[in-house]
């Protein structure tokens, strides 16, 4: 890359040096909870046994030899030893160390993480971090289950005592006072979806009511009081997502989709994100975010975003769990079709504040290296790619969840 910064000193500094805006990670542990789960989670989605093999892939290779870096470590610091080294440091340092330099300018939280609650800091907690503060992604399907959990509870709060009267419409009811009620709260800047996990992204465009009510009734009948409620039926999620795409559009906040990449939870086959066309189709007032390049599905959702113009493509999350080259390809492919004003760069942060530091870091590479292979093929003038460039990881998601940032004077680009 050294070669190529020399020659594009312009768009070398545009893309290392222009504010951020993360439209969607989730929040960091805090320091009480630094170790809650393995560290290996940084660099892959995978879980239990297969967890182990991440620290073979190259992703977690070259992690290592970054974190190294940001350590002050010698070179050649093993996976293992870069553990130890931050275990060593003060929770609090090491969350100053990992943001400071990053240039992350806001970040947008999906706080409906499962541990949330117990294990990390709110919202407002990760200001601190950033130079402007930090807006909410509101999670469909936790704030659902959090009022089937109440309903439940309140008809049937007992084992073995008689359950009382069900009325599926008082759910219906609540979830939409709920979202109109997030939707108008100034430090919501959008809604996000986890359907792909739970019944798969072939989401019903048609509200089939008696399926949602026996679907509800079912649930309540196989509910054990204290137990926790998980949507995880398809006439129930589908009026979910239905329900909040209504308000979203209404209230002009952006809808963001898990799509493709995701642990073994999800069924990869129902993860593509063609299978939302539909349901685009039906809704296009509501805007839909496509997260995480759709890994391995980029072309599939850079068409999307090319044919409909309420659908843009998020390309995080492959910081840092792909491959150097494996990033670079997914953004050519973003590229080929979405359009650049269509684009939004996130870090998935979550859990570990280095995950933040490696999702920027890795990120600015793989785009200074493919714009400048643009230019070299005469496709963009280094002007336009260092426009791109900022599109990308500002002007877009400033415009889109309506954040009203200030961008610096001196980096505007006439």
């Amino acid at each position: 890359m050294t070669g190529g910064r020399d020659r594009y000193r312009f768009l070398h500094r545009t893309v290392f040096q222009c504010p951020a805006i993360d439209n969607h990670c989730h929040p960091l542990l805090l320091g009480a909870h630094c170790d809650a789960f393995p560290f290996e989670g940084l660099i892959s989605e995978a879980h239990g046994d297969a967890l182990e093999d991440s620290v073979n892939t190259i992703a977690c290779l070259r992690a290592s030899k970054e974190l190294a870096s940001l350590f002050g470590l010698q070179k050649g610091t093993n996976w293992d030893e870069i553990k130890a080294h931050r275990r060593k440091l003060d929770y609090s340092d090491l969350c100053q160390l990992s943001f400071q330099g990053t240039n992350i300018n806001c970040l947008l939280l999906d706080d409906g993480l499962g541990g949330v609650e117990t294990m990390a800091g709110n919202y407002q907690w990760h200001d601190q971090f950033t130079e402007n503060k930090s807006k909410r992604i509101v999670r469909i399907e936790t704030v659902a289950e959090t009022i089937i959990e109440s309903i439940f509870s309140r008809a049937k709060p007992n084992l073995g005592q008689e359950p009382g009267p069900l009325e599926p419409k008082e759910f219906e009811i609540r979830l939409g006072q709920i979202l109109e009620e997030e939707a108008q709260h100034p430090d919501v800047a959008g809604f996000k979806s986890v359907v792909c996990y739970r019944t798969g992204l072939d989401v019903s465009s048609i509200h089939g009511g008696a399926d949602f009510e026996n679907a509800f009734i079912l649930m309540y009948e196989s509910y054990l009081p204290g137990t926790p409620v998980r949507l995880q039926d398809k006439a129930l999620n589908d009026f979910v997502v239905r329900l909040a795409l209504t308000t979203a559009g209404r209230y002009k906040k952006p809808v963001q989709f898990h799509t493709g990449l995701g642990d073994n939870d999800l069924n990869i086959n129902l993860a593509t994100p063609s299978l939302l066309q539909p349901l685009i189709k039906a809704y296009p007032e509501t805007t839909f975010v496509l997260l995480h390049a759709a890994y391995p599905f980029t072309r599939e959702a850079g068409y999307l975003t090319s044919v409909y113009h309420n659908v843009y493509l998020d390309w995080g999350e492959i910081f840092p769990m792909v491959s150097r080259r494996g990033q670079e390809a997914a953004l050519k492919q973003v590229l080929e079709l979405c359009p650049t004003n269509k684009i939004l760069w996130s870090s998935d942060g979550h859990w570990w504040p280095e995950s933040f530091y490696l999702g920027i870091n890795q990120a600015r590479s793989a785009l200074f290296n493919v714009l400048q292979q643009l230019i070299e093929d005469d496709d963009l003038s280094e002007v336009q790619a260092a426009k791109v460039a900022q599109n990308t990881l500002f002007h877009n998601a400033n415009r889109l969840y309506n954040l009203n940032l200030a961008f610096p004077t001196e980096m505007e680009i006439k």
